[in-house]
């Protein structure tokens, strides 16, 4: 496994992860919020919102490989009946793909959220047919619950969407 560091962003970081976000793969598996082709002002806006946005209900972190950001991992608190839960969201540039990096930034990031917050649950949903995704969320500890038929309209097709959780009395 490459080294990482999971930190607050930092407004120099849009040139990085304008670079490495800028790549049909990583969009083909995000909600359509995350744009494809992904210029230097939709980082520059990221990045402002993270910033700005940080302790307001998201906690969102830079993934930061050998000395630039490289990707992006937050969680989202839930609000009304979710309230004591949190929505996970990740992504990371393709180079730093298969190095054990993600596993470990969503492991780090879970522990951060249960410790800061007052939740019992953490989930995340990945499209069904993004195996690395849901590999990672697996070794993390997180269980599947359930596929959600055609519940996903991306780049012209329905495509199903598998629903994953972790519990606070579980987590590694």
């Amino acid at each position: 496994m490459t080294d990482f560091t999971l930190r607050p962003w930092r407004e120099a970081d849009a040139a990085s992860i304008a670079r490495y976000a800028d790549n049909a793969k990583i969009a083909a598996n995000l909600r359509d919020v995350f744009p494809c082709p992904y210029a230097p002002q939709d980082a520059a806006t990221f990045v402002e919102s993270c910033i700005r946005q940080e302790g307001r209900g998201q906690m969102c972190r830079a993934i930061e490989v050998d000395g630039e950001a490289a990707g992006s991992i937050g969680l989202f608190l839930g609000s009304d009946v979710y309230r004591r839960s949190a929505e996970l969201g990740y992504w990371l540039g393709e180079p730093f793909w298969g190095r054990g990096i993600m596993t470990a930034a969503v492991e780090t990031m879970c522990r951060e959220g249960f410790a800061a917050w007052d939740i019992v649950r953490i989930h995340a949903e990945a499209f069904a047919r993004n195996a690395a995704s849901r590999r990672v969320l697996e070794k993390a500890g997180f269980a599947l619950e359930g596929t959600l038929r055609r519940s996903v309209y991306k780049n012209g097709e329905m495509l199903d969407s598998c629903i994953y959780a972790l519990v606070r009395e579980e987590a590694p």
